[in-house]
């Protein structure tokens, strides 16, 4: 009888345990151990920025379900600490998604990537957008990059694709990098499965998903132009 109610209450803990993990994001800590992530109720100084690009109410102040709905944003694009508080990253991260909605099919409206070099593929650093076009032609995308952070940032300037490799690995970072097609030195277009909004960025690489990677290693070749321009936010 002791056995079937000792039972019982293992049952019993495991139930409530996965109620609790029902309600609230977990993070791994420090020993491992899964707890519930705290939600920072403060307004943050991009309150009512944020609360607009969420589409929720805009008061400029923090509420409960203001915070769970920032905190998941952060949670969906890594962006740390993931406690729902409307600071500079999250609101760069959501300016820079504007952007590239603003950039519509239209992405070289200003003219900035060449457009006299026939078949090149393009990347604007600050609205971290990439896409290919022939001469003035749009050919794939615009679709959102993920590029170097501060410390390996993405150099700028005309290049050239000398070597691909379809399912490459890094011997530096020690990870896979399928699709790679590199430009400038270590520098390439390849796939990843982080979002395109983690910040702070990659070692330099124009990461993609594995759709555009893929897209772009079709249309592209050796020889084929790229070029860089722009500043990446935050960098």
């Amino acid at each position: 009888m002791a056995a079937i109610r000792v039972r019982a209450r293992r049952r019993a803990a495991v139930v409530f345990g996965g109620a609790l993990a029902l309600a609230a994001p977990l993070v791994l800590l420090g020993g491992g151990t899964a707890q519930a992530a705290a939600c920072n109720v403060t307004t943050g100084p991009y309150q009512r920025q944020v609360e607009q690009f969420l589409g929720r109410q805009v008061d400029g102040v923090q509420s409960a379900a203001d915070c769970t709905a920032i905190q998941s944003f952060q949670a969906t694009h890594g962006i740390t600490p993931t406690m729902g508080y409307a600071g500079p990253l999250t609101w760069q991260t959501m300016s820079t998604m504007l952007a590239q909605r603003a950039a519509g099919t239209n992405p070289n409206a200003d003219r900035k990537c060449p457009t006299h070099l026939g078949r090149i593929a393009c990347v604007d650093l600050t609205r971290q957008l990439s896409w290919i076009q022939d001469g003035a032609t749009l050919k794939y995308g615009p679709v959102p990059v993920r590029t170097g952070k501060a410390e390996t940032p993405t150099r700028t300037g005309l290049k050239k694709i000398y070597y691909r490799s379809i399912n490459h690995w890094s011997t530096i970072y020690n990870v896979a990098m399928p699709y790679s097609q590199f430009f400038d030195g270590g520098i390439a277009f390849h796939s990843v499965t982080k979002s395109m909004w983690n910040p702070p960025g990659s070692g330099g690489c124009v990461n993609m998903t594995t759709t555009d990677a893929k897209a772009y290693w079709n249309m592209l070749g050796n020889g084929e132009d790229v070029y860089v321009y722009g500043r990446k936010p935050g960098t």
